[in-house]
């Protein structure tokens, strides 16, 4: 496909080439661009660097990676909230999960209390927890939601992921926090336990526990990646 105008993704998060996913996540757009023929370029965007959120404006997705705790808390929840307000397409994977659930509660569900319990364990309303079994280098069984776009992008019900995560939703905070129906579950584990949402009223806002993006170092597309560059080609910032 020629003459197509570039696409601009915002990776929001703390560049390390330490962390597994970070390796990952260009060679999963580089893989989806020779596949589409996209001329996909992205921007790592530092969270201390969103305290304004007009460096967003030129972008037409925003995808807020692995690496949390990230060095300003507040520049994750203010990128999550551009995108969520701005109808920009938005991928969240592992820490980007959890404060997309962080920037919801405080600025949808009014919980201006919210808190993430690996930066504030003793917070009344933690609403990020230790997993009660952490996470980390595992891969799982996820039972989809049949309407959701994770289903649509697998195109199966079940599919197998791999986490590297200690912390999900507080269940004491996760019945109140689906409740205002804008807000959906859509990937639960094999033990029940929510591990993907959506917002439904969006164009394309999608949160995962797990990280995709690591199919891409075994070479193959993964297709939640795919099914958000092609939501950020129909978009114009």
């Amino acid at each position: 496909m020629e003459n197509q105008r570039p696409l601009h993704i915002a990776l929001v998060g703390d560049y390390d080439p330490q962390i597994t996913a970070h390796r990952a996540i260009p060679l999963a757009l580089e893989l989806i661009a020779r596949q589409t023929g996209h001329d996909i370029r992205f921007q790592w965007l530092a969270t201390g660097s969103i305290a304004d959120k007009s460096v967003l404006n030129d972008f037409n997705g925003v995808w807020c990676v692995p690496g949390s705790p990230y060095r300003s808390e507040d520049g994750a929840v203010q990128a999550i909230r551009f995108a969520r307000e701005q109808r920009r397409p938005f991928l969240g994977t592992c820490g980007g999960f959890q404060h997309a659930m962080l920037e919801y509660a405080r600025n949808v569900m009014g919980w201006a209390d919210a808190a993430h319990g690996e930066t504030a364990p003793e917070a009344e309303r933690a609403l990020l927890t230790p997993l009660s079994c952490a996470l980390v280098e595992t891969i799982d069984s996820l039972q989809l939601d049949g309407d959701s776009l994770i289903a649509r992008a697998y195109g199966r019900r079940t599919i197998f992921e791999g986490y590297r995560c200690s912390y999900g939703v507080n269940p004491q905070f996760e019945k109140d926090l689906l409740s205002g129906g804008r807000l959906h579950a859509v990937a639960r584990d094999s033990a029940g336990d929510l591990r993907a949402v959506e917002l439904r009223d969006h164009p394309f806002f999608v949160a995962t526990l797990f990280q995709p993006e690591r199919a891409a170092l075994e070479g193959r597309i993964p297709p939640l990646v795919n099914a958000f560059v092609e939501a950020c080609a129909r978009t114009t910032p």
